[in-house]
């Protein structure tokens, strides 16, 4: 399971959810090899004010919730794929772009009436 959750100002972003979503959905089927039709993405848009760092106005943070288990070399390729493809996809720069991977073991979470640890996945977590 991969939740994502994407922060930044309203006024930049408000009108480009769907371009954000599409960006970082690629890139996770792409590094995590999870399905297609697995996308689960919040924005927690914010007005200005709410939102304070030293950086530009274009400032996204990126947290992606998920099931423990996928290795450092599948971590970094997440990572790659956010400053080489999603960054220019949306006209970022590197600095304009933070990721934060959150893992909670599977039993941690409860979906379709089940602890994620009885569940039957349609894809690997262990990439």
């Amino acid at each position: 399971m991969v939740h994502v959750t994407v922060s930044g100002l309203r006024r930049v972003w408000g009108e480009r959810r769907s371009e954000v979503s599409d960006a970082l959905h690629a890139a996770l089927v792409s590094a995590w090899r999870i399905p297609q039709d697995k996308r689960f993405h919040r924005f927690h848009l914010l007005d200005d004010g709410d939102l304070l760092v030293p950086r530009s106005d274009a400032y996204l943070l990126v947290e992606v919730l998920c099931f423990a288990g996928r290795s450092p070399e599948a971590k970094r390729a997440l990572v790659r794929a956010m400053y080489d493809d999603v960054a220019p996809a949306l006209g970022l720069a590197s600095d304009d772009l933070e990721l934060v991977v959150v893992e909670s073991p599977r039993e941690n979470w409860g979906i379709r009436g089940l602890a994620g640890d009885e569940l039957a996945l349609g894809y690997r977590v262990d990439v």
